[in-house]
């Protein structure tokens, strides 16, 4: 993992995410193949698996916060799912809690430092396409970053030509075909878009959008870790209604837990991918 020489410990990020490793160590946390993020409703998904190896508050870690959004847990846990040693991060922090683009990145960067090579992501949208009701779990394919920010600085260039790994896409196609595969757009938040804001979106091609994930992708890309994204749609495009986020929260809760044992399966079976 790269570093900057020139920066204590306590301001770089890639130290930071050292020393949130080390801290993991520490408390049975050993090397691991995968990290999950659960987004928001997804921590249903936990429901099917088998006990944690080991688990600790997410504040109980060097720069780790407990997140503020609803529908997601405070804690780190260590699971074995097949082959895979899995870190699953029940939560993570979004660019609109104010803490800066630093802690967004942290957990994946924490997750390279103990030795994952790839970042199964998730979280809940809104829908931009008519045909894509709630409850539709999206393969996310390319993304669209307009919080005007990147967890990058200086001049650390990455690729992102392919940064949802095709490959990946289609090991997940494999096991569940019912997967939808669309463009995420990221909003900085914590609003919602208007009806116009959403038109624009779907005009430079976005089908679902967002505020999360894509910041921890470019992360990812930098350290050379392969990103699997999956995306559930939780509000329906064109709603009248209006959007209440405890529901947007309840319908991604209800939608994860039946992908338990299909996100089980994916994981478990990315030995053979490599």
């Amino acid at each position: 993992m790269r570093a900057s020489p020139d920066s204590a410990s306590s301001e770089d990020p890639y130290l930071r995410a050292l020393d949130a490793a080390n801290a993991l160590r520490a408390r049975q946390f050993g090397k691991h193949d995968v990290v999950l993020v659960l987004g928001s409703g997804w921590l249903s998904v936990l429901d099917s698996w088998p006990e944690p190896l080991a688990g600790i508050p997410m504040s109980d870690v060097p720069g780790f916060v407990a997140p503020v959004a609803e529908g997601q847990g405070h804690e780190i846990r260590s699971y074995h799912v097949g082959g895979m040693r899995v870190l699953v991060l029940l939560g993570r922090t979004h660019l609109y809690e104010g803490r800066g683009v630093g802690p967004v990145a942290h957990g994946v960067r924490t997750a390279a430092a103990l030795g994952c090579r790839t970042a199964v992501l998730t979280n809940a949208n809104g829908s931009l396409r008519a045909d894509w009701a709630p409850g539709t779990c999206v393969l996310v394919s390319d993304h669209l970053n307009l919080s005007a920010v990147s967890p990058l600085v200086g001049p650390r260039f990455v690729d992102l030509t392919s940064a949802y790994t095709p490959r990946l896409r289609e090991h997940a196609r494999r096991i569940h075909p019912e997967f939808a595969e669309g463009i995420y757009a990221m909003l900085p938040g914590p609003h919602y878009q208007t009806r116009c804001e959403g038109g624009m979106l779907a005009h430079w091609g976005a089908d679902v959008v967002g505020m999360s994930t894509v910041l921890e992708v470019i992360a990812a890309r930098e350290l050379d870790l392969e990103v699997l994204a999956l995306s559930l749609v939780a509000v329906a495009e064109g709603l009248d209604t209006g959007v209440d986020p405890s529901q947007v929260v309840e319908m991604a809760r209800q939608s994860a837990r039946a992908l338990g044992p299909v996100l089980a399966e994916i994981i478990g079976q990315l030995e053979g991918q490599s």
